[in-house]
């Protein structure tokens, strides 16, 4: 949406019976400029029909998995092939959910669709959700199915050591439900989208619709080969170094390295490419701008969401017309909020908590 659009949005907002000549007036513009914005609004469907009618605020939408967490802390140095003691947590959680959770914590109205049983747990999701102000109004209760379940093993680090998914409920994501669902996608801001879903609905997805950004939270190695083929139809990408170099087919050990990759995925079609170095930090490029930023040394609690709460930080950059590499500092400051916290989504989680954090850790 262009400034002057949003421009008028406000003032319909105002006055949904404001004529096109005022409109014009009080922008200062022709009357057959604010008829060119109000066309344009109406083909975006930010306008429903006659009288100005308005569609519902701006939202974003995340398409992706819902699981239930179970994750293991111990006490002391992990040690394999033994009883640990330690404690377990069982939270909500699921790569979209994550996101999605981060991005109403971040004050974004945000549409979840994904896929849950009709068991205690997938109750228990949708009673979260409704309690959190997250819409899965669209997302499919199947009866008779288990809802999703994540069990992790965290090393005395906090870093995962080994995991377990149980994700078949997945598979009755179909391309005719997401079909019913085109709507929901055409009118939101962006539309971020995690590769748990089946491939057949991530293609049908982002081939169809023209309108919309849509984010790419890769998940995993194996998982990211989904989109290989698919990778230029997303504005925004977040691969690890180990992704980027099997969705580009390019090795990557150096700088220039990591400019041939990131060149791969622009010329392909994507706008802005984040390559996730651990340790090592974030390198971004847009095709006018790149750069590495290192990553503060910190006390890491719990791994398990820093990626969650970096791409939905990147989402709520983009819907903020933030640059690059603010948007590249301001994921990093989330994600570092992320980490410092037992659970896998920080209940503190804010922009003013991550711009003070940012400030506190010299990224800004």
């Amino acid at each position: 949406m262009t400034n002057r659009e949003k421009e008028i949005l406000k003032l319909l907002r105002k006055n949904p019976m404001i004529s096109q000549n005022e409109l014009a007036d009080m922008l200062g513009i022709a009357r057959s400029s604010a008829a060119v914005h109000i066309t344009n609004l109406i083909k975006k469907g930010y306008i429903l029909g006659k009288g100005y009618i308005l569609n519902e605020e701006d939202y974003v939408t995340v398409i992706g998995g819902v699981n239930i967490d179970m994750v293991g802390f111990p006490e002391k140095q992990l040690i394999v092939h033994d009883s640990n003691p330690g404690k377990v947590k069982i939270s909500l959680g699921g790569v979209g959910r994550n996101i999605a959770e981060n991005l109403v914590r971040l004050g974004l109205h945000t549409k979840l669709i994904s896929v849950v049983g009709d068991d205690v747990y997938g109750a228990k999701v949708i009673e979260e959700a409704r309690n959190l102000g997250l819409d899965m109004k669209d997302s499919l209760v199947l009866k008779g199915q288990q809802t999703s379940t994540y069990m992790a093993i965290l090393d005395e680090k906090g870093d995962m050591s080994v995991a377990i998914a149980y994700m078949d409920i997945y598979d009755n994501l179909s391309v005719d439900f997401i079909k019913e669902k085109k709507h929901v996608v055409e009118n939101s801001r962006l539309c971020i989208i995690d590769t748990n879903i089946p491939k057949d609905v991530i293609e049908y997805t982002v081939t169809t619709n023209k309108k919309t950004d849509f984010f790419l939270d890769t998940v995993s190695t194996t998982k990211a080969m989904k989109v290989k083929n698919l990778i230029g139809y997303f504005h925004t990408i977040k691969p690890n170094k180990i992704e980027a170099e099997m969705l580009s087919g390019i090795e990557i050990n150096t700088e220039e390295d990591l400019k041939r990759a990131s060149y791969y995925f622009l010329n392909k079609g994507v706008k802005r490419v984040f390559i996730s170095l651990g340790e090592q930090g974030v390198y971004y490029d847009d095709g006018t701008d790149s750069r590495q930023i290192k990553t503060p040394k910190i006390n890491v609690v719990n791994a398990t969401g820093a990626g969650d709460a970096f791409i939905a930080a990147l989402a709520y950059s983009h819907y903020s017309d933030f640059d690059i590499d603010y948007s590249t500092r301001f994921a990093i400051g989330a994600s570092v909020l992320a980490l410092s916290h037992e659970e896998t989504i920080n209940p503190n989680m804010s922009v003013e908590n991550i711009t003070n954090r940012i400030k506190e850790l010299n990224l800004i």
